[in-house]
């Protein structure tokens, strides 16, 4: 599904050197993967990187999703082929209700893949059950997007989305940060709901505590820019005990 190959990138206009350094990724349909590191190592970049965000420049590699280099595409394009980028801070969207957020993202959708439309009946149909499925404040929906949402409920509101756009691939950068242990089983919940042989995840986060409800297929370990270390879930346990210190130790750059 997923081949990310020496994938370089930094900050656009920015002339602060890389900060992803020939990072290499396959993911299968079905699978979840698990990215884990410590601050500055270019996780939350990685994740801006395969949603298409244009802060960020790729100088080397490329990135294929189901065979097809998507580096040359809009955000909205790779959106329309089924990339979802849950993001770490969720801003705030004054004037614009989630429930008309979410109707322009599902008809850009379904137009985009030449499919009907949902009437307004049949979408707030929609809407609604996933609202309880997610288990989010129905009040919540009243007001403007993310307009003064605590941190949990602002990542509740993005597994809304994630349930009613349904992509082929999701990637959570740091959904876990901040949450309470409720919100924490709720995110979890949302993406076991959602597991399926077309649907691969990739889950971006610091600690293993996310993981201990969503058992992932795959975990990494990415320092200094690049994929150091990959192996199972018990990866993420060691990295619980022992921290990042041998990951950053033998993987150092050369003229640090």
């Amino acid at each position: 599904m997923l081949e990310v190959t020496n994938l370089h990138a930094r900050v656009r206009d920015v002339d602060d050197g890389e900060i992803l350094n020939g990072l290499g990724l396959s993911v299968k349909p079905g699978e979840v993967h698990a990215i884990m590191g410590p601050n500055g190592s270019g996780k939350s970049t990685f994740a801006n990187v395969l949603a298409g965000r244009p802060d960020y420049e790729v100088t080397e590699g490329d990135v294929r999703f189901d065979g097809e280099s998507v580096l040359e595409l809009r955000a909205d394009e790779r959106a329309h082929k089924g990339i979802f980028l849950a993001f770490q801070y969720p801003v705030e969207i004054p004037g614009v209700r989630p429930w008309q957020f979410m109707k322009a993202a599902h008809d850009a959708m379904n137009e985009a893949h030449g499919e009907k439309k949902l009437s307004v009946r049949e979408f707030s149909k929609l809407f609604d059950s996933k609202v309880a499925e997610v288990k989010i404040n129905p009040d919540l929906m009243k007001r403007s997007l993310n307009e003064g949402f605590s941190g949990g409920e602002k990542k509740r509101h993005e597994m809304l989305q994630l349930a009613i756009l349904e992509p082929r691939l999701a990637v959570l950068d740091e959904t876990d940060s901040g949450l309470d242990v409720d919100a924490m089983r709720i995110v979890a919940d949302a993406v076991n709901a959602l597991r399926s042989p077309d649907r691969s995840f990739i889950l971006v986060t610091h600690y293993n505590r996310l993981l201990n409800h969503i058992t992932p297929d795959v975990v990494h370990v990415l320092a200094n820019g690049r994929l150091v270390e990959t192996a199972g879930p018990e990866l993420a346990e060691e990295v619980e005990r022992e921290g990042y210190k041998r990951f950053l130790e033998v993987h150092a750059p050369a003229n640090a």
